[in-house]
């Protein structure tokens, strides 16, 4: 870092922090910047690329208890100073802050002692700046700020119904042709992303390990389908039973059979509930609800057209439809 932004620029300014800011709040306002303006996240963003390397430049210096130190000296100590080229002795632009060494030594300046004194406040031996401390990369991106993280990897797996309702742990292979397994919680949905901690790339410059994040499709199931935790199943009934009432069967997943009371007069599309048979997850158990669909016979023999005939005859004249209609004419 050139010695120049040592006085130009306002580092705790910068990351929006005050001078007493903890270590523990300097890294995380850090952080949220670091992830707001880098440059993966903001691809040809130019303003972006520029506030990703002032606010790393700044947190290199004041995260370093010793750089930041030095700063806060140079900062109090030089304020309004300007470095720049040329000068008497080529050391033009140094007069204001080597003038604060020189009061009480008989008005000498630029003596030997005067450069031992500000350079041993810096650590360096006569060096100069540039070297040493101030010319160091600080690593991550293009040298500005920490250390890279390693870059996360993507997987895909495709896993039945019953694995993603019930849980299980699964092999997949990995980008290096390894195995490793991954463990799919109960109650997992499709599309969603299951993310490993540390096992993805490593980092470039000896930051953090990526992570392996799994995306899971989960295959259809014939029967059930997942209505958060709870389970869904159609169940066809008859006309009579539906009209008449019945005691009918309902399958379960991965389980014997339940039993369901169907009251006389259930119409299509009812939901019967059954406590306690869908998705169990630590979160909490979902039930198993059973819709009702009242199955229409496709076809009819003389004997039960005739009796349906009658009952047509004798059933309310009531217009299933009366209200519908008026509905929709507003």
């Amino acid at each position: 870092m050139a010695s120049q932004d040592w006085f130009d620029k306002d580092f705790y300014a910068i990351l929006g922090v005050s001078k007493d800011v903890s270590d523990a709040d300097l890294k995380k306002t850090y952080r949220k910047l670091a992830r707001t303006y880098h440059p993966d996240s903001n691809q040809g963003d130019a303003k972006a690329e520029a506030k990703f390397k002032e606010v790393s430049e700044a947190y290199s210096v004041l995260s370093d208890a010793e750089q930041r130190k030095e700063y806060d000296q140079i900062r109090a100590m030089g304020s309004g100073a300007r470095f720049t080229a040329g000068g008497q002795g080529g050391n033009g632009g140094f007069e204001d802050v080597f003038s604060m060494f020189n009061q009480g030594r008989g008005g000498s300046r630029y003596q030997s002692e005067d450069f031992d004194d500000i350079f041993a406040m810096f650590n360096q031996q006569g060096g100069g700046f540039g070297n040493g401390r101030f010319g160091q990369s600080t690593g991550g991106y293009r040298g500005y700020g920490g250390p890279t993280r390693g870059a996360d990897v993507t997987a895909r797996t495709t896993i039945d119904f019953v694995t993603a309702t019930k849980g299980e742990t699964i092999t997949l292979q990995g980008e290096d042709g390894k195995p490793f397994k991954v463990k799919i919680p109960a109650g997992v949905s499709d599309g969603q992303k299951i993310r490993l901690r540390g096992r993805g790339r490593p980092s470039p410059d000896g930051g953090e390990t990526g992570d392996v994040v799994v995306q899971v499709a989960v295959r259809p199931h014939p029967v059930f389908t997942r209505d958060g935790l709870n389970l869904r199943v159609t169940v066809p009934v008859t006309f009579t039973e539906a009209a008449l009432g019945a005691t009918i069967e309902v399958p379960t997943l991965g389980g014997d059979p339940v039993k369901l009371r169907v009251a006389p007069g259930t119409p299509s599309g009812r939901v019967l509930r059954v406590k306690g048979r869908g998705v169990q997850t630590a979160k909490g158990t979902g039930d198993l609800l059973a819709e009702v669909q009242v199955a229409v016979p496709s076809h009819l023999d003389d004997a039960a057209r005739e009796a349906l005939e009658r009952f047509h005859d004798l059933e309310p004249k009531e217009n299933p439809r009366a209200d519908l209609m008026t509905k929709a004419r507003g």
